[in-house]
């Protein structure tokens, strides 16, 4: 019985990902002649890894003559941020917070990272206050009937 594909990225498909993302599209030769030798990678196992990254929607790709040429449809950022939703729902019962203090509990935190984090969280309250102001309070806005609707 095939393994069950991963949404998350695996540490192969990490690798793949990471050579498209620092060095734009490419062909699988490309990208085996920039990934470090060691673990080395055969020629098929990217190809494999790769038909996989695309069947996951995270590259596509556009042939070149013979070659096929692989970009990244998924940015760094944003699969950064799902991997991270993807931990904090398995472990964490969907809580950031939980995350954050086992974080913290774990390697400990130096006071000038307290500060860096103290500045963050203050800096997050006023947007969320500026964007607080700026919504039309309950009493402002016109309520419309289901009748008024029709």
């Amino acid at each position: 019985m095939p393994r069950k594909t991963s949404q998350t990225l695996t540490e192969a498909e990490l690798r793949i990902m990471q050579v498209l993302w620092l060095k734009g599209p490419g062909t699988v030769q490309q990208i085996l002649d920039i990934l470090p030798a060691s673990p080395a990678f055969a020629y098929n196992t990217i190809l494999t890894t790769i038909r996989i990254l695309e069947r996951k929607g995270y590259v596509e790709h556009a042939k070149d003559g013979r070659a096929h040429v692989y970009t990244p449809l998924v940015a760094q950022e944003e699969a950064s941020r799902s991997e991270i939703r993807h931990l904090v729902s398995r472990f964490f019962r969907n809580s950031h917070e939980d995350l954050v203090l086992n974080i913290l509990e774990d390697r400990g935190i130096v006071p000038e990272e307290l500060e860096r984090l103290r500045k963050m969280l203050e800096s997050s309250d006023e947007n969320a206050l500026q964007s607080n102001e700026k919504m039309p309070k309950a009493a402002d806005r016109k309520v419309i009937s289901r009748s008024e609707s029709r």
